[in-house]
């Protein structure tokens, strides 16, 4: 067991300075405005102008005659919006963040009144301390204010004075002790904001930190570098509606430069976005990753469409430094992770999962990763991001990086890619260097089928590699073969195999039981993975 002070301590030695000295001055001036009774702008008189944008991509419903549902969760507040309790803690932190983002004002169908009159509802209940006025929402809110009233022509005084107030609020709040795309949603909010009141110093603001932050989130091969194929999909729609905001409305000087940059980087992230993406448009969930959250990748080719981009004309990525491979063969798809967990100081959104990989049928999901259903703290959490929740080999029960508390990672696997060529790829890992042992996995793509060699060098007391296997599967096990549908996986060096049952994670808050293959094998498993044609 790994002492707490060792955990932070591998934790903490990976974050930047900004983030620390952030993390400290926030924490302080939060007591001081509580002792000093400091408060947070809630109104501040200024006019906003209403903007032309083209259709985006619509939110997923989330709102229905005073029933508000995310995250599978449903809540009835009434049928007035007054009745509303946006501080609602109910169903989680998560759920009301949500509650809080405004999301459903972009729903198919949301009528004029009744979205003014949630607007209404929110400048009412706001208070100083509400959920409402962190950063994030603020910054999620802001968007989808800004294209609400300018889709529908509004002009309100108070809708205006409490908007700038709220960026105002963000202004000084800025995510700098979180970095990642906590910071990339406040920039591109800033950005909204900027045009909607034009004000040219948080343009030029905005215009530096999206410059920056881009250009180091966004890996060479296109991949967001927290490397969630989720994420990766609700920072390219938001980086979509900037490319949008700055196509459609002409404010400040310099602007072209920055739609010029923002266009590239679309580029990039569409074409990482076309390769990683299956046949049927789903996408493999990677990290914190799970369906119904983001769009989907044909509704963002088809935004990018309107936008003037050409997504039938973009390059795959070559997958490289986001550290995933993408073999298809003749019936299969298999995408690979011989990465890093993300970037090292934010790794939140990273799983215990290296190594690990997913199959696909082109059409069909065979072997997955189980996902991600919930955020809340506790065992679930930490079961989906643990190594046992994932394709690869787990050694002495331990996860091969040391992700606790949610959303944070002490000590973290090493990985070395040995091999990568269009047919095979070796890669090796240090997570169980506690232990003395290195995993070694080696991928062998042929026509109809795949190889995989797995070695483990050092003394190993127990180890186990592990398949998960979709839940619209039944596998049963054949002497040394593993059977289910259309794909057959026969083991040598196999000690014993046996079928267990895991959730796997279709939807925050929703699973389905699905049947999971638990190989034990001391240090050599030779695994052949055949998929019919």
């Amino acid at each position: 067991m790994i002492s707490r002070s060792v955990q932070y301590f591998h934790t903490l030695r990976h974050l930047k300075v900004r983030q620390l000295l952030y993390q400290g001055y926030y924490r302080f001036r939060r007591l001081a405005r509580f002792y000093g009774n400091g408060e947070l702008p809630l109104s501040v008189e200024r006019r906003g102008e209403v903007l032309e944008l083209i259709p985006a991509i619509s939110k997923y419903p989330s709102f229905n005659n005073g029933t508000f549902s995310f995250l599978n969760r449903s809540k009835l507040f009434g049928h007035n919006a007054s009745q509303i309790d946006w501080e609602y803690g109910g169903h989680g932190k998560l759920w009301v963040y949500n509650l809080n983002y405004f999301d459903f004002l972009l729903q198919p169908g949301m009528e004029r009144d009744v979205g003014l009159a949630l607007i209404d509802s929110f400048m009412g209940g706001v208070h100083q301390g509400s959920v409402g006025l962190q950063a994030y929402p603020v910054s999620l809110r802001g968007i989808n204010w800004i294209k609400f009233l300018s889709s529908h022509r509004v002009q309100r005084t108070n809708i205006d004075a409490s908007l700038y107030g709220q960026y105002l609020v963000l202004l000084g709040n800025v995510e700098y002790h979180l970095l990642g795309n906590h910071l990339l949603e406040n920039v591109f909010s800033l950005l909204y904001g900027a045009l909607y009141f034009r004000e040219a110093g948080w343009f030029m603001k905005s215009s530096r930190l999206l410059t920056q932050q881009l250009n180091e989130q966004i890996l060479g091969d296109g991949g967001h570098f927290e490397l969630s194929p989720m994420y990766h999909q609700i920072l390219l729609d938001r980086l979509l509606d900037c490319v949008n905001l700055l196509q459609n409305n002409t404010c400040f000087s310099g602007q072209d430069v920055l739609l010029q940059f923002l266009q590239n980087k679309a580029v990039v992230m569409l074409g990482w976005l076309k390769t990683i993406t299956f046949d049927d448009g789903r996408i493999p969930h990677f990290n914190d990753a799970t369906d119904g959250i983001a769009p989907t990748s044909r509704q963002l080719f088809d935004y990018a469409f309107r936008l003037g981009f050409n997504p039938d004309a973009l390059t795959p990525a070559f997958l490289n430094e986001s550290g995933y491979r993408k073999h298809c063969g003749k019936g299969y798809a298999c995408v690979v992770d011989v990465g890093a967990l993300g970037a090292s100081y934010i790794p939140g959104h990273a799983h215990a999962d290296a190594l690990g990989f997913v199959l696909d049928d082109h059409d069909k999901p065979l072997l997955v990763d189980t996902g991600t259903s919930t955020y809340e703290l506790g065992s679930r959490r930490n079961e989906e991001r643990g190594s046992a929740a994932h394709n690869t080999v787990v050694v002495n029960d331990l996860n091969s990086s040391d992700v606790w508390g949610g959303f944070r990672v002490g000590r973290r696997a090493r990985v070395r890619v040995i091999k990568d060529s269009e047919s095979v790829v070796r890669a090796e890992h240090d997570g169980y260097r506690g232990v003395g042992v290195v995993h070694c996995r080696e991928w062998r793509f042929e026509t109809d089928r795949i190889v995989l060699v797995d070695r483990l060098r050092g003394k190993v007391d127990k180890a186990e590699a592990r398949f998960h296997f979709d839940y619209a599967l039944t596998p049963e096990v054949v002497g040394t073969m593993v059977i289910a549908a259309r794909v057959k996986l026969v083991f040598d060096g196999a000690e014993r195999i046996e079928l267990i049952r895991y959730q796997q994670a279709v939807g925050f808050n929703h699973t389905e039981k699905a049947w999971c293959t638990v190989v034990h094998f001391s240090d050599r498993l030779d695994t052949i993975i055949e998929v019919e044609c």
